[in-house]
């Protein structure tokens, strides 16, 4: 018991701390996105509704069960089902970041995207933070629908662009979450700065030796 306490204590503290980090960058703002991160135990910890990302109180966090029950903790937010869909698609995963960063929700907004895989292999450190970005179609906030519409996505990629709204990352620890994000908006951002301009993207072979190696290098 006090193995896990001292885990759920360590995780609170690193929820804050990302939060107030993705917060004071600019890259959440108001009290938009979430950041969740489960426990060895199943349970998993998540920012509350209407809560601004840099102003986090770790034991104000909400907690849930391993079944996906609102335990203690502050009101949970409406976006719960995303991160606790994707949990259910990637076994793997410790933790989830949901954020409406601008240049993401941008490329999500846009007309003829591929909506199997949102942006091109711009760089090496994409395609080994991120890999493929299925788009997920817009859902109303809260809408339950979208989250069989995740899960459908996330059986695949372990981040998707949801239309019309932001990105949804899962990673193996709330880092690896955080920095596939951070590379997704900044790809986001590189791809339209270079709208209507020639590109040379990674090679279909150039990216998929590099989604080979960072799948040895996480086995």
């Amino acid at each position: 018991m006090s193995t896990i306490l001292s885990e759920a204590t360590r995780l609170r503290d690193q929820i804050a701390s990302v939060g107030k980090s993705l917060f004071d960058r600019g890259l959440t703002f108001g009290s938009t996105g979430n950041i969740s991160a489960r426990l060895s135990n199943g349970e998993i910890l998540m920012t509350p509704t209407n809560i601004s990302l840099g102003s986090l109180e770790p034991a104000r966090l909400s907690r849930f069960s391993a079944e996906g029950v609102h335990i203690d903790g502050d009101k949970p937010t409406k976006e719960a089902f995303l991160h606790q869909c994707m949990y259910c698609q990637r076994q793997h995963a410790g933790a989830v970041v949901h954020l409406h960063s601008t240049y993401s929700v941008a490329v999500s907004i846009l007309d003829g995207v591929d909506p199997d895989d949102v942006l091109p292999p711009l760089t090496a450190y994409y395609v080994m933070r991120v890999g493929s970005l299925p788009l997920v179609p817009y859902f109303p906030p809260g809408d339950k629908a979208l989250a069989a519409a995740v899960a459908e996505k996330a059986g695949h990629s372990h981040a998707v662009l949801l239309a019309n709204h932001g990105p949804v990352v899962a990673g193996k620890t709330l880092l690896d979450a955080q920095y596939a994000t951070e590379e997704l908006e900044e790809t986001a951002k590189l791809f339209l700065l270079l709208e209507g301009r020639n590109t040379k993207p990674l090679t279909p072979a150039e990216a998929g030796a590099l989604r080979a190696r960072t799948q040895r290098d996480s086995a």
